[in-house]
């Protein structure tokens, strides 16, 4: 029989203590307290965790990124049928809505308190969790988009040493990026051309495009067909990545690289539902109708502009934990924004910023200084006291897209995050050998990045002026930097084993 592993996704500590299944006190300690609250006021979102996941440790040893995800994705599928199976019959013979997931084994669920009872008496079930909005989380520390005429390329790009990059060629071609935001303008002249969708004279939406938002979703409906995004946000993240129009507004940084996307939050607002949703989708893409998934089309690279706070029902920090290693373990560099609460420490607070699986982002301006904004390490939320953010790199006043064709200027660390996912697109167009090992390709932007210290101690264990520190990571982005050192490792093939000073890894702990 192939092999489990226990899931440490939600409520361990609650759950320590847990005896035999099947007395009330029992089933009552796999459950979210917020939960049990909740559901004595009616139904309400629930995410049902079983206790069993896939072994994906031998994806590890696969030399690519497309037998990684044809395992990863195996291997998943086939733990979801055998362990959900019991818990599915009941749910359908309750009539109960429920959606089963496998990107890690768990199914969503609107329970009363009758059905949650009985849900989480069940020996397979670990923990049940509250999932869903129940407040309006604090407005992030972002500037409205400005509208703007052409600026040739933008000067993030230009801090970075993108146009160099391109002067050698090298642009992104070949390599897909995946983007989970809230939706995107496929058609804007600078995004068309790129997606991967296009053919030059029409569009074709599926394998290229979904839609997590199954009700509501503002200007663009509920399960939107083609691209849409009902908020702004995606689209700027997305020209960011790969926005070029062909002439004056050179916007992003991998511009022959092609784009998919996902749209996970509804008019701003998403849940771990919907972030798994997408998650799950990018690694075995799906026609319109949710079928034929097909893990050869998933991306190189996801940029996750985005997090999701308690009052978007990450209540508890490892909830998409198993979520974002398992794409990960897919051989998919996860990029996440490490979030708008700074300046104090201990800011990166919210998933999937705050993984060792992710690799995190902060931003800076044009001086090469953290914004106030930009949230910084270590994380404490989750008692690791790991380093983030990972790395930094533009994000105050970024020109991208804007929705209806135009482009305007942004500020978060959710425009430092499309920069670096670029950067990824840029290093697999040099060394395509390095798709797949997303430890080495962080390695390398972390070695190639500008170093850059700082006075602000928020770890005892730091100094002032050493790096990588809780505020910049590794420093800022170097785009030609990272691509030289791509190439000198596909030529040497001697730095994957060397590493970096004090044998760092993503999200060190300190």
């Amino acid at each position: 029989m192939r092999a489990l592993r226990s899931l440490p996704l939600l409520l361990l500590g609650l759950l320590a203590g847990l005896g035999p299944a099947g007395a009330a006190s029992d089933w009552q300690r796999k459950v979210e307290p917020a939960l049990l609250a909740a559901v004595a006021h009616g139904r309400a979102e629930a995410l049902i965790v079983l206790g069993e996941q896939a072994d994906l440790a031998p994806a590890a040893a696969l030399p690519t990124r497309a037998e990684k995800g044809r395992f990863v994705v195996a291997r998943l599928q086939q733990t979801a049928r055998e362990q959900q199976a019991g818990l599915l019959a009941e749910l359908a013979a309750r009539g109960i809505d429920h959606q089963p997931f496998w990107v890690a084994n768990f199914v969503a669920a609107r329970l009363d308190a009758p059905a949650l009872a009985a849900v989480a008496a069940r020996d397979e079930v670990a923990a049940v969790e509250l999932s869903g909005r129940f407040s309006l989380p604090p407005a992030p520390a972002e500037t409205p988009p400005r509208p703007e005429s052409p600026d040739g390329v933008e000067w993030g790009l230009a801090k970075v040493q993108a146009p160099p990059v391109w002067a050698l060629g090298i642009r992104g071609q070949g390599v897909v990026v995946g983007g989970q935001d809230t939706g995107y303008e496929w058609n804007h002249p600078a995004l068309r051309e790129q997606y991967r969708g296009w053919n030059g004279s029409s569009a074709s939406h599926a394998f290229h495009w979904h839609d997590a938002i199954h009700a509501g979703g503002g200007s663009c409906g509920a399960n939107s067909p083609e691209p849409c995004d009902d908020h702004g946000h995606g689209t700027h993240t997305a020209g960011t990545m790969v926005g070029d129009d062909g002439g004056t507004n050179q916007i992003g940084m991998a511009p022959a690289a092609r784009w998919i996307g996902c749209r996970n939050m509804n008019q701003g607002y998403g849940t771990p539902a919907t972030y798994s949703e997408c998650f799950q989708w990018f690694l075995a893409p799906t026609d319109l109708a949710g079928q034929h998934g097909d893990p050869a089309l998933a991306p190189a690279v996801i940029n996750n502009s985005w997090g999701c706070p308690p009052a978007e029902g990450c209540t508890y920090p490892e909830i998409l934990r198993t979520v974002v290693e398992n794409v990960r373990a897919a051989g998919i560099v996860v990029v996440a924004s490490a979030g708008n609460s700074g300046s104090s420490c201990a800011t990166v607070q919210d998933p999937p910023a705050i993984y060792a699986a992710a690799f995190t982002v902060g931003a800076t301006d044009a001086n090469d200084t953290i914004a106030g904004f930009s949230s910084r390490g270590p994380v404490t939320v989750d008692g690791s006291g790991r380093l983030k953010p990972d790395i930094a790199a533009p994000g105050s006043s970024v020109r991208s897209a804007i929705r209806g064709g135009g482009y305007g200027t942004m500020s978060g660390t959710s425009m430092a995050g499309p920069h670096v996912a670029g950067l990824v697109a840029l290093i697999l167009s040099a060394a395509p050998a390095l798709d797949g090992r997303v430890e080495t390709i962080e390695r390398l932007i972390a070695r190639s990045a500008v170093p850059l210290g700082t006075s602000q101690l928020c770890h005892p264990d730091i100094p002032a002026g050493a790096v990588p520190n809780p505020t910049f990571g590794h420093g800022r982005i170097d785009a030609l930097a990272a691509v030289a050192a791509a190439l000198d490792w596909i030529f040497e093939d001697g730095f994957e084993s060397g590493g970096l000073p004090g044998g760092w890894s993503a999200g060190s702990t300190f």
